[in-house]
Order: C-alpha cells, then structure tokens, then sequence
C-alpha cells in the first residue's frame, strides 16, 4: 500500500465516521456525560494506538515511533484548546447541551485548516530548507518561553475580529434556535449566537495550528504521519473536552511541561543538521516531561488545598 493509497483511506474513514458521529450517534442534542466522555476518549487514544500498530507492521519501527511522538504532543498540545473552549463556551453562556455540536464542526472545519497547513509547511521546508527549519525552531523556543509565563495565544472572544465582523455584516438572533447556526425569519436569514460560537472556535484554531504543525515538523517530515497524527488528536479532542473541562484546574503544571517539549523539538530542528537524535529518545522524553508534569500538578494542587485547609481551620 502507498502512501497515497493510505492517506485517501483514511480520510474516507474520517468523513464516514463524522457522518455516521452526526445522523446516528449524536442527531439529537444532548449534554454529554462524564463516563461518555471518558469512554470515547479511550477509544480515540485506542485507536490512535492501533493505527501506530498498524504503521509498525507496514512500514516498520521509525515511522510507528515517529507517529506516536507526534500523537502524544499533539494531544499535549490540544490542552491548551481546551482552555479556550471553557472561555469561549462561558462567554457566551453556550448551553451544554449544544457544545458537541459546536465542537463537531469546529472540528471539522479544523481538519480541512490543519490539512492546508501541514501541506504547505512540509512543502516549505523541502523547498527552503534549512531556512524554513531555523525559522520553525526558533518560532518554538519562543512559543515555549511565552507559554511559560502563560497562554502563548490570549483568548478574549469580545475583541475576535472574526465576531466583530460578523455582527457587522449579519444580523443575529437573541437566543440559540433549538442549536441551529442560521434560521430564516420575517423574510430575512440570520444567525445565531451558536455561529457566532464557531466562528471564534475556527478562527482560534488557526493560531493554535502554528505551534503544532512547527512542533510535529520537527519530528517528522512524513506527510502522512503529521496529518494522521493530527487527525486523530483533533477526533478525540471533544472527548478530551467533556472528560476534563471540570478538572483542568488540577493541571496547573501542565503548561510548564508543554513549554518544555516545544523548546526540546525547536532545539531538534535548529541542531537537526549537525546533530541527529533518534526518534525513540525523542518519543521517551515527551513521555517522561508529560508523566512528570501530570504527577507534579496533581502533587501541588493537594498540597495548596491542603494549605488552604489548614488556614481556614485556624
């Protein structure tokens, strides 16, 4: 099989399993609940998994690492995203009943952004390399700092100019419409807050995919492996979502983790020439950074209630 072959199978099975997400598994709008949440979000890790099984009978060892390396941070990555949708979400009083619904076509649309993205950068830098390299390792150092310090991209909805241009040029309703995005009335079409929504989401999206389609860059340069990987962290995203948008406050170290892999993987690029790092080592430091940040945020939170505790005893 080609890779040519594969990356139309996959995304024939992408767009069937949306189509069958939308008409039969969520047609109706409901709020999903935690056990859901978590049950999908081990089926898309599972399947993710699965894939790189796959990868690892049909074309061996390096490119089965090299996508479970670009899996993990990318879904490192997408944490951030679910930062944003909590803001998003609470900004405009989204009911939880509708937010799967937004999540769906915002993912949606964000597949066919990151598609467009992850092309153009892998045909920058076999055009421009190793200008384009020096450049995307760079970006991400700096993208690591500043995500150090805090969000590498600060959300405020009210300002988007993607919203403001919005309600310039149509006329919005004053309430969701049984989670329709646009509806006719009096003779004239507008649109709902729920649009509005995705609008925001989408155009978010765009800047959160110039730091990972750099970072999963530098990891590989297989075009199929940086939009599988992608692919499958994106499907599980509104799983991850609904699984941990009542505990991301328990992740509070997390971000420094991250900052970190974005540094190491810029390093990788800008060294990529004079040094060579093997992918397993690369795969077992993501892994290491992420076990360690997780542990360490769960360890502190406890510790600051507990402090919190003993203060107001006293």
């Amino acid at each position: 099989m080609h890779d040519v072959t594969l990356f139309w199978l996959f995304n024939a099975f992408v767009v069937l399993w949306l189509v069958f997400d939308l008409c039969v598994l969520h047609r109706k709008a409901s709020a999903i609940s935690l056990r859901e949440a978590i049950l999908w979000s081990v089926f898309w890790m599972g399947a993710a998994m699965l894939f790189a099984a796959g990868l690892y009978l049909w074309k061996g060892s390096q490119t089965a690492l090299e996508f479970t390396t670009g899996y993990l941070i990318e879904e490192l990555l997408s944490v951030d995203n679910l930062f944003v949708f909590i803001v998003i979400f609470s900004f405009f009083r989204v009911p939880r009943e509708y937010e799967y619904r937004v999540l769906f076509w915002g993912i949606v649309g964000a597949l066919v952004t990151r598609g467009v993205f992850i092309f153009v950068g892998v045909t920058l830098i076999n055009s421009f390399a190793p200008v384009v390299e020096y450049f995307f390792g760079a970006f991400l150092i700096y993208t690591g700092y500043r995500l150090s310090r805090g969000s590498a991209h600060k959300i405020d909805p009210e300002k988007n100019i993607v919203l403001r241009l919005a309600r310039r040029l149509f006329p919005v309703t004053s309430d969701n419409r049984d989670g329709r995005f646009v509806v006719k009335e009096d003779g004239r079409w507008m649109v709902t807050p729920l649009l509005l929504v995705l609008l925001i989401i989408e155009s978010t999206d765009v800047l959160f995919a110039t730091d990972s389609i750099p970072a999963i860059l530098g990891v590989t340069r297989n075009v199929v492996v940086v939009y599988t990987s992608n692919v499958f962290a994106i499907l599980g995203l509104r799983a991850l979502y609904f699984a941990l948008s009542g505990a991301m406050h328990r992740f509070s170290l997390l971000k420094y983790g991250l900052s970190l892999i974005l540094v190491m993987v810029g390093a990788k690029m800008l060294a990529s020439h004079v040094l060579t790092v093997p992918i397993w080592l690369t795969l077992l430091t993501v892994v290491s950074i992420i076990a360690i940040s997780i542990v360490a945020s769960i360890v502190f939170e406890k510790s600051r209630s507990r402090r919190a505790d003993e203060r107001s005893a006293r």
